[in-house]
């Protein structure tokens, strides 16, 4: 079996998903084009056939490989076996990397080209790109004809390079699995994948016992250790016993090691580090002790208040203050009264500004996806360290790490806003309505829910909403929307919170105060009488012409909406049944239609084909398999058909978004929409749409 790195990587990355994933994100992913993508998923499909596994792809929501598990585990383990010939180029510069990390001689251009079955040409290539990560690490290249390769610099910034290197490649479950034990009884077969490669570095047998230490000694911790931060000293200390033994020592700031001292973290270090030299039969230099305690400190999850301050801390909680007041002026927001931000921040920058100081590798791997949703906020935090902290640099990764502090105060403070949102389908009248009940039940934060169609786009001012949710694609406008299933998948609802955490940080309290004076009722009684005909006027026609009705034994679903179309054509419904039929097919193939654990399918359009508004249904003979709404398969037995007219009022608009709503409302009105009992179903209708009536007139 061949397989290209690439390919490789997109396969290896939808087998770890747990939800779906769009084009656009597995590219971002990738770092590489959407077309390439494309690509390369048509070309993995024969290898996931062989392991009867398929792409599947849900409009709207994105794709996924389905299948058993049983397979997909083993289409893992076979990409686990596999003998890699082609790595990415970033793959292959982290193992020219490491080689030379390792290295204590010389390396020739020729060898390495042999290893990684590339050219001359591309190690060379790949040694120029690498050269600015190199620089950030003051680590030198020095290559010379006839002489090959060599790696230069300090043992500390060696060793910070090599974590960086599996803190990139490696993810923590790897780690946690070696550590388990897992790998080996799922496989005796040597891998050759990157992440294999970097946990060569250090001792297998070693990772086991330091680990059986490490646990033991933690006990005396009053915290637990998050597991990136356990995995990450577990890393480390094998890393420092391989390169003690190859006699490789590092040195510790004196003056910092002195003060680190008096603290718990230091004792519990060494203690590990007396055992380990006892195991190990190696004398391990006190240096390595200030490294460990570093590790401690920067992992704590819980700390007592109460000692919060203490005398080592006091500068500290200067500059974490000095901090909150730059940020404050900068947003217009007082943090004052929040005592919780100042201890959170003493207590992360303390050990977060000596591992700047010494140049230690900063992992946050949810840094892109911070600066997106709290740009503002990243900006200004940007300038706060460099106005607090001018003699350090801060990475985006810890300023990311900031940004989480601050944020978290603000959304306390903006928790009681209320949003509004515009939610948008092809027709106004279906998905739409579904996806705005799911909505309004999920989102405490969202008070108010309009949905509408595309048709109305141009007539509605995008910028009254505070976000916009549409089931569909929409192009040709400036505002940012999300595209979400209408059942509301969960990566729809990861999508909308980070919207919401954006939109309330964005929006200020003389907002939230003009908002909720807005929804102040009107009690005058002439405006009542007046929406009370308004939208009974759109009611009673709809009523009145509803009916649930038999379809007969067609075969297709094409022939099932001619005959449904022909009779109300017949009804003075429909001007032309054939036009409206082939938009119907139309708009069935822009998504799915079926309602998820039910037997209904709702299809819906507004057309000019349509004279007048109107709601049935019609049972099937037998059920007839359609797309659902989740991507999964439907087994329609009653097609609820809403059409309406391309240009009709608002108000008849709502009442079909109002019955759509009803369709998922909760379980016994998916029960009574499949009963095929026509009186009750219309009784519902009339009993909820003058409930819908009397809502509007107490808020209009």
């Amino acid at each position: 079996m061949y397989i290209s790195g690439r390919e490789r990587k997109l396969v290896e990355l939808l087998l770890s998903l747990q939800s779906d994933i769009t084009i656009r994100e597995l590219a971002k992913e990738l770092d590489v084009s959407e077309r390439t993508v494309h690509r390369d998923l048509k070309n993995a499909e024969e290898l996931l056939a062989q392991y009867h596994l398929s792409i599947q792809k849900k409009a709207g929501v994105g794709i996924s490989i389905v299948g058993e598990m049983e397979n997909k585990q083993q289409l893992k383990l076979a990409i686990l076996q596999l003998k890699n010939t082609d790595y990415t180029p970033e793959e292959r510069q982290a193992i020219i990397l490491t080689t030379l990390l390792e290295a204590k001689e010389p390396l020739k251009l020729y060898a390495l080209a042999n290893e990684l079955h590339v050219t001359i040409a591309t190690v060379s290539n790949d040694l120029d790109v690498l050269q600015p990560l190199l620089e950030k690490y003051d680590l030198q290249l020095v290559r010379k004809r006839g002489y090959g390769v060599k790696m230069e610099g300090d043992e500390a910034n060696k060793r910070s390079a090599i974590s960086y290197l599996i803190s990139k490649h490696v993810d923590e479950s790897e780690v946690i699995t070696l550590l388990r034990k897992n790998i080996e009884k799922q496989s005796q077969v040597q891998t050759d994948t990157i992440s294999n490669r970097l946990l060569g570095l250090v001792d297998r047998t070693k990772l086991a016992i330091i680990e059986q230490t490490i646990d033991r000694m933690l006990q005396k911790l009053p915290y637990e250790l998050a597991d990136s931060a356990y995995v990450g000293l577990v890393v480390h200390l094998a890393l420092a016993l391989e390169r003690l033994q190859k006699g490789e020592t590092i040195q510790f700031d004196e003056d910092y090691l002195e003060e680190l001292e008096d603290t718990s973290e230091y004792a519990i270090s060494k203690e590990i580090l007396n055992e380990l030299e006892k195991i190990f039969q190696l004398r391990i230099p006190n240096d390595e002790t200030g490294y460990i305690t570093m590790h401690l400190l920067g992992a704590k999850l819980r700390y007592d208040h109460d000692h919060l301050l203490e005398e080592s801390s006091v500068d500290m909680a200067f500059k974490a203050k000095e901090l909150i007041e730059f940020v404050s002026e900068q947003l217009d927001k007082s943090f004052e009264e929040q005592d919780y931000i100042l201890n959170d921040l003493v207590t992360h920058l303390k050990p977060a500004i000596y591992r700047l100081q010494q140049g230690m590798n900063i992992k946050n791997p949810l840094v892109d996806e911070i600066e997106k949703d709290y740009l503002p906020i990243f900006k200004v935090i940007e300038a706060g360290v460099k106005h607090v902290f001018p003699d350090l640099i801060f990475p985006r990764e810890e300023i990311a790490f900031l940004v989480l502090h601050f944020a978290s105060a603000l959304l306390r403070v903006e928790e009681n806003v209320q949003l509004k949102a515009l939610v948008i389908c092809s027709s106004g009248i279906g998905t739409s309505k579904m996806l705005a009940t799911k909505i309004n039940r999920h989102f405490t934060e969202i008070a108010d829910v309009e949905n509408h169609s595309l048709f109305d786009l141009d007539k509605i001012t995008l910028s009254d909403y505070d976000l916009i949710v549409s089931t569909v694609p929409i192009k040709h406008i400036k505002q940012e929307y999300i595209l979400a299933s209408p059942i509301l998948t969960k990566t729809d609802i990861h999508h909308i919170n980070r919207k919401i955490r954006q939109v309330k940080l964005r929006l200020n309290h003389t907002k939230v105060m003009r908002r909720k004076k807005n929804v102040a009722v009107n009690e005058n009684g002439r405006k009542r009488l007046t929406i009370m005909q308004q939208y009974s006027n759109e009611a009673v026609p709809i009523l009145n012409g509803f009916y649930l009705r038999p379809v007969g034994e067609e075969q297709s679903i094409g022939a099932i909406l001619q005959k449904i179309c022909g009779q109300l054509e017949e009804q003075q419904v429909v001007s032309n049944s054939e036009k409206l039929v082939t938009k119907l097919l139309h708009r069935m193939e822009i998504g799915g239609l079926g309602i998820p654990d039910t037997t209904l399918a709702l299809i819906h359009t507004r057309s000019e084909e349509v004279i007048k508004p109107s709601f049935t249904i019609h049972s099937l003979e037998k059920p007839m398999q359609v797309n659902g709404m989740d991507g999964k398969p439907v087994q329609m037995k009653n097609l609820l058909l809403m059409i309406s007219p391309e240009n009709v009022s608002e108000a008849s608009l709502e009442i079909l978004s109002c019955i759509s709503g009803l369709l998922i409302k909760d379980e016994a009105s998916k029960r009574l929409f499949q009963s095929d009992d026509e009186e009750a179903i219309a009784t519902y209708l009339a009993e909820q749409l003058n409930a819908f009536i009397s809502d509007k007139m107490d808020t209009k």
